[in-house]
């Protein structure tokens, strides 16, 4: 039995984003997908960075050791992360997350990191098969909050773990792959939005280019919040399988990502293929352009550096005026928690942030413990405070998300010391005690041991 790949991938930039920061890459062996965050233009290296780390892997025919395999190459692309920020501190804050299998015959490895998903269908039942690296998938898992509640919950696209150049480690799996199996990776830009009975009817469709499609419609349906990236991989068993890669999204060149096809360019495109050709004129190649006049030459060079500086500069002033509008919640040097504003990071040594206020608002009733010290927090909280809490709404979003960390991340307050007695209290005096009855029975008291002391700044913290 030879067990191949049959695949299709798409990506959408979706109807609000301006730009699409999704990276995939599906082929016969491989099948990557990488979310961009961080910026306009940030997002999108960072996307391309980590799928063109992996993409060799489809090159060559898989080895023993498919994880390690996977995990390097991965390492490989949060390594470029780091370079290219270092280079270019304007990139500082970049990051993308990653899904991805590597395919060998009858078992499969799957690395992920972030948000982004892989599904399996399997005897017609969908299940998901990788685990969320998010805030509120770890306030699903300490039993906080219902996966319902986590829907609608403000800290939702808050990340744990995402590739940003950083140390950290991903999640690998080894599965078993069968005849039949299908497989879909997406970003949450479709998983956000379509429930899970939604995409179960969805993935029903035999076809996976029709499958890929009308997935990406469903998510345009919902309002097309997010850039949208979905693979759907079918093990087949035949003599050969898909053997084209398709690389999509901002790895791509566009001929992955068709217009939609009601569209005006796809309508004028199918009544006239040539139609795109035939609205440019040909120039004569014998014929060179004429040379503009010497005199004009400067005036020209002029207008352009004079535009180049105005353009900077109304970018720094834009550029000031926005992350002049942007809090966060982080960890001040002596580790209190406290609200900044401002972004993370800084450019040529100049920090981009100012702390405005500690974890008690002014004229807040209640600020038990105050201040709140990262030691305070659990080792959920104390992750969430080192990444930073971002994309508050205002100064007021920053308030409202300390009082969270508040009542859900705060470990309880150690208890009292116990003292021993050390010479005080009421005096002794001695009297003759009369010698033991040998004939007497003896007993003997048994002392409880106490229970075992909370460690502070890891199972509690201390009360001030």
């Amino acid at each position: 039995m030879t067990l191949v790949l049959r695949y299709a991938a798409r990506s959408d930039r979706g109807l609000v984003r301006a730009n699409n920061q999704d990276s995939v890459y599906a082929g016969p062996r491989l099948l990557a997908l990488a979310d961009g965050m961080g910026g306009h233009a940030a997002g999108e290296v960072a996307s391309k960075v980590v799928i063109a780390a992996l993409a060799p892997l489809d090159d060559d025919e898989p080895g023993e050791d498919l994880l390690s395999d996977l995990r390097g190459s991965m390492l490989g692309g949060n390594s470029a992360i780091a370079e290219l920020v270092a280079s270019d501190p304007d990139l500082e804050g970049m990051g993308t997350t990653l899904t991805a299998v590597l395919f060998a015959g009858n078992r499969l490895g799957l690395v992920h990191i972030g948000d982004s998903r892989a599904y399996l269908v399997r005897d017609g039942n969908l299940s998901q098969i990788t685990h969320d690296d998010t805030f509120v998938q770890s306030l699903i898992d300490e039993g906080r909050i219902t996966p319902d509640e986590a829907l609608t919950h403000p800290q939702r696209s808050l990340l744990l773990k995402a590739l940003t150049g950083h140390e950290v480690e991903p999640s690998l799996a080894i599965r078993e792959a069968r005849n039949g199996d299908r497989y879909m990776l997406c970003s949450d830009g479709l998983s956000g939005v379509v429930s899970a009975e939604t995409l179960a009817e969805a993935l029903a469709i035999p076809d996976p280019r029709t499958c890929a499609d009308r997935l990406i419609e469903l998510a345009l349906k919902g309002g097309g919040p997010d850039n949208v990236t979905v693979i759907v991989a079918d093990v087949v068993d035949v003599d050969f399988g898909e053997n084209a890669p398709i690389v999509g999204g901002a790895a791509g060149d566009g001929s992955a990502d068709p217009p939609p096809p009601d569209s005006p360019a796809s309508r004028a495109g199918a009544l006239n293929p040539g139609w795109q050709q035939q609205q440019q004129p040909r120039p004569d190649p014998t014929t060179p352009p004429p040379d503009p006049p010497r005199g004009r030459r400067w005036l020209r060079t002029l207008s352009v550096v004079l535009l180049v500086l105005v353009l900077f500069g109304a970018a720094g002033f834009f550029t000031r005026y926005w992350v002049l509008q942007q809090y966060y919640v982080g960890a001040t040097e002596d580790g209190r928690v406290a609200v900044f504003q401002g972004v993370q990071g800084n450019v040529l040594g100049i920090r981009l942030q100012r702390e405005v206020e500690g974890s008690c608002a002014p004229n807040s009733a209640s600020c038990d413990p105050e201040p709140i010290l990262v030691s305070d927090l659990t080792s959920s909280g104390k992750e969430i405070i080192t990444n930073g809490i971002t994309g508050l709404d205002g100064l007021e979003g920053a308030r409202n998300a300390i009082r969270r960390l508040r009542t859900a991340q705060l470990m309880p307050p150690c208890p009292p010391a116990t003292g021993t007695p050390g010479g005080t209290g009421t005096p002794t005096t001695s009297t003759s005690t009369p010698p033991p009855d040998p004939n007497a029975p003896t007993t003997s008291d048994v002392t409880p041991l106490p229970p075992p002391t909370p460690k502070p700044g890891v199972e509690c913290r201390t009360v001030r």
